[in-house]
């Protein structure tokens, strides 16, 4: 079983490298690091570090010294983190630890939420049915944004030979992701958000075309239902089954249907390419979610392109948990890396009982690992939570299978 905490590297530097390795393996009882490489804008509250309690990081930066030649063509270039320019490579320490026989290394690596690009390359950014721009969100049909993003992979890759890379954010991004003061007082239902989060922007246009499916008609209804919906007094959902019922909610709209189900295609074929470009010794999986359709992502395609998956199973109960790696593996396939994602905040997680059972429940559900979020974001003692929950887990593998009368 692999066990990794998701790490930020000022984390690292903040609170020293070799002291942060020392407390995931002796405290925490994992075996593993998932070191963020590339990363978004954020507001975080640091409750340990002794440089700062709030930092406010770089947007859409790179966390690893990048190799010029292989950017020197590309439109869309990278930007060093100061932390990293100013404060050593992290991400080399790391390697060299566990090359000496220590914690094996993930790259975690976000691809298309990248507000400083989205901004300075307006063009390449996914756009909604009204034509407005989603700067947030690079979109994974322009050539140019996977040009950045197989080059980024590749780069770390063939530069570090990190043990795996995980591929956060290789898709299409729902409206509301988190920014900086967001506002909505109309109320929009989750049908509605991903309503507004379909990319028509030329690129996809003419993707979908070259695939034999009209954009333009989907765009016009999915123009109208949103007009409908901001215009309502208040919310109504239109598909009660929604986002449970998939793709396939849009059945009685084949021009709809057809461009959701399209979706997939550049998000898979960009997985794809970037496994075909990444180092062959470092692990390519994908930082999906539960009904990850509405961001293009469907997972049994992936699971045919990379080496696998980590589903993130927040806010769910341990049943919950385990149905999602049941059919996360079924859809994967017995051969293809599964990982559940469990978040340590509170009050998702109240106590160390809460963690053992989720992460039970992932494990008896058909996981190979469990990620853990995030090291520097949770007061100390709850490493004493996820040590209390691996060794649970080794506990329940070993034990012996109950007879059942009768059976």
């Amino acid at each position: 079983m692999r066990y990794s905490m998701w790490t930020y590297p000022w984390d690292l530097q903040d609170l020293g490298c070799p002291a942060v390795l020392r407390e995931l393996q002796t405290r925490a009882g994992v075996n593993g690091i998932s070191m963020a490489t590339s990363y978004h804008a954020g507001h975080f509250l640091q409750p340990r570090s002794p440089q700062r309690k709030v930092f406010f990081p770089e947007d859409g930066t790179i966390y690893f010294l990048p190799t010029a030649a292989r950017w020197q063509d590309l439109k869309i270039q990278p930007k060093l983190a100061d932390v990293i320019s100013e404060g050593g490579d992290v991400l080399a320490s790391l390697i060299r630890q566990r090359d000496a026989g220590g914690l094996a290394v993930s790259c975690w690596t976000v691809c298309l939420h990248n507000t400083r690009l989205g901004l300075q390359h307006p063009a390449v950014v996914t756009r909604n049915a009204f034509g407005d721009p989603n700067p947030y969100n690079l979109c994974p049909s322009h050539p140019d944004v996977r040009a950045y993003v197989t080059t980024m992979v590749e780069d770390v890759t063939h530069r570090y030979k990190p043990d795996s890379v995980e591929l956060e954010s290789p898709g299409f991004m729902g409206f509301a992701h988190e920014a900086h003061h967001e506002k909505d007082a109309v109320g929009l239902t989750a049908e509605d958000d991903f309503l507004l989060s379909l990319c028509f922007c030329p690129a996809c246009l003419a993707r979908a075309a070259a695939a034999g499916v009209d954009g333009g008609r989907a765009r016009l209804m999915v123009r109208r239902w949103l007009t409908e919906a901001l215009e309502r007094e208040v919310p109504q959902p239109r598909w009660p089954d929604f986002p449970a019922g998939g793709p396939a909610l849009f059945s009685p709209w084949p021009e709809v249907q057809d461009y959701v189900l399209w979706r997939f295609e550049p998000v898979t074929s960009l997985v794809r390419d970037i496994r075909d470009r990444a180092d062959p010794a470092s692990r390519i999986h994908v930082i999906d979610l539960k009904d990850g359709w509405r961001d293009g992502c469907d997972i049994a395609a992936i699971g045919t392109v990379c080496d696998g998956a980590v589903l993130c199973a927040y806010n769910m109960e341990p049943e919950t948990v385990g149905a999602l790696m049941i059919a996360s593996r079924k859809a994967l396939g017995p051969d293809r890396y599964l990982g559940a994602g469990l978040r340590l905040g509170y009050p998702e997680m109240k106590d160390r009982d809460a963690v053992a059972a989720r992460v039970q429940a992932a494990v008896a559900g058909g996981a190979d690992g469990v990620n853990f979020y995030n090291y520097g974001l949770v007061p100390q003692a709850r490493l004493d939570w996820v040590r209390h929950a691996i060794e649970g887990a080794a506990r329940a593998a070993a034990a012996p299978p109950v007879n059942q009368p009768g059976l």
